[in-house]
């Protein structure tokens, strides 16, 4: 048992002290998450400002600080808490005969980095929707979802703002993904995690942003607003699952755009019924269903 212990212990005080070293700007820049988290945040922040898509809505808008925390919360000090717990499950895999190349299905090593990046990307983000799709579809993970769906005015931070839970959902499925290339990630892997978050942020975001013909292939404001509609179309349980590409929603018909004024009302029935507070949404989910529905 001692050997578990030790390495919970030495994974949750490696990424802590990782952690603690990019604060002091002593981790190489490219792998410097928590200031481009700022600077990603700062510049979408300020293009919000200067072209908001609704005029109307504060520059500090309605939870705009809460969802601030939720960014560092969900981003660092949740994964250096469950760090440990992430490499035990790596362990236990091992333990099990299930190794990286268990379920591989693409060799990236001896392709191009370009190539590698594109192919990293593709599968990681189309994981990602179908784990969003069964937070929406599945009763159990639904109930944890509401907490980022029960933003009422959106805004770039909202991109983070998610129950804990959803990163004990994520986390396994997204090793699946990474064990489908053979446990590869490319070395310049950085450049899709900053991808992601500024696609994120921006999909997020007060502006008005479609990508033009690109629309089809990435996520934008648009479309993940009506994700968050309190309205759904008839018989659906969700629209738009889209991370950062769009094309699987248009590929599996899941995607609704009826109109572009970003009035819409967002929330879902009974959103009233979550906590206004970070510790009292992060209880959220454990209660009864009736009590929570």
């Amino acid at each position: 048992m001692n050997k578990y212990w030790e390495a919970f212990i030495e994974a949750f005080l490696k990424n802590l002290q990782w952690t603690w070293d990019s604060i002091l700007f002593q981790v190489p820049w490219y792998l410097n998450y928590f200031w481009g988290l700022i600077l990603i945040s700062l510049l979408v922040w300020s293009l919000e400002v200067l072209f908001p898509w609704r005029k109307n809505q504060s520059i500090f808008r309605n939870d705009f600080w809460l969802d601030g925390f939720y960014m560092f919360f969900n981003f660092f000090m949740f994964s250096i808490a469950i760090s440990g717990f992430y490499k035990l499950m790596q362990i236990g895999f091992s333990e099990m005969g299930i190794s990286d190349q268990t379920f591989a299905l693409i060799d990236l090593s001896k392709t191009f980095v370009f190539i590698q990046l594109i192919v990293f990307f593709i599968v990681l983000d189309f994981v990602q929707w179908f784990t969003h799709i069964l937070l929406h579809k599945y009763a159990f993970l639904w109930r944890f979802h509401k907490i980022h769906h029960s933003v009422k005015e959106m805004g770039f931070a909202a991109h983070l703002r998610y129950h804990w839970m959803e990163n004990i959902f994520y986390k396994p499925l997204k090793t699946l993904g990474v064990m489908v290339l053979g446990g590869f990630e490319p070395e310049q892997a950085y450049i899709v995690h900053f991808f992601a978050i500024a696609i994120g942020h921006f999909n997020h975001s007060n502006i008005k942003l479609t990508w033009g013909p690109l629309k089809y292939l990435f996520n934008n404001p648009v479309m993940h607003l009506y994700h968050h509609a309190y309205d759904l179309p008839k018989g659906r349980f969700g629209v738009n699952f889209g991370i950062s590409l769009s094309v699987w929603d248009y590929m599996f018909n899941t995607h609704h755009v009826p109109e572009d004024s970003g009035t819409i009302k967002l929330g879902f029935p009974g959103d009233t019924k979550v906590p206004k507070t970070f510790f009292g949404q992060i209880g959220f989910g454990f209660g009864s269903s009736k009590k929570e529905a």
